[in-house]
């Protein structure tokens, strides 16, 4: 039988992850990845750090 992770287990891997690093924390954790992953994603697509400085503004 193969190992599923039903909703149970992910509220309970949910609840100790914020016991170990806090609310705060994984707030900052999570605009990391989503830098690092729009910083990936325009890289793929050939976008350099000026060309999107740039259009910010």
């Amino acid at each position: 039988m193969p190992f599923r992770i039903g909703p149970t287990e992910l509220i309970i891997i949910f609840v100790l992850i914020v016991l170990l690093f806090g609310v705060g924390r994984i707030g900052k954790i999570a605009g990391e990845l989503g830098t690092g992953f729009r910083s990936f994603r325009d890289g793929l697509s050939g976008k350099s750090e000026v060309d999107s400085k740039t259009e910010r503004k």
